[in-house]
């Protein structure tokens, strides 16, 4: 009897460990986009040019940071020559853009 219930126990123990184990995926729903270091390399060009330009800052609430998407009433700049690209100026700090997604691709420090 002493050994069916040892046995029982350890059953027991080891099933509640095993499934114990198996939730170890964990689900974090942001709402701000993580904050990371550009992967798109930008030409030396597009950066001269977003830096040459004198265009008034916009106020925006919240962190300006890569991967933000820059709301519509923002207006954006296009890059002559270069499509790919545009610029605005947001809380005093000059941001590329994706003209078809308006996400931020890179802040220029």
């Amino acid at each position: 009897m002493r050994n069916k219930l040892l046995l029982a126990t350890a059953a027991t123990l080891l099933t509640l460990s095993a499934s114990a184990y198996a939730q170890s995926t964990v689900i974090i729903e942001e709402t701000d986009p993580v904050t990371t270091e550009s992967t798109v390399v930008v030409p030396g060009e597009v950066r001269t040019y977003v830096l040459e330009q004198e265009v008034p800052s916009v106020a925006y609430e919240g962190d300006v940071v890569v991967g933000r998407v820059i709301p519509d009433a923002v207006e954006i700049h296009t890059i002559d020559g270069n499509a790919d690209y545009a610029y605005t100026v947001v809380n005093e700090r000059r941001v590329i853009v994706n003209p078809q997604t308006r996400t931020v691709i890179q802040v220029l420090e």
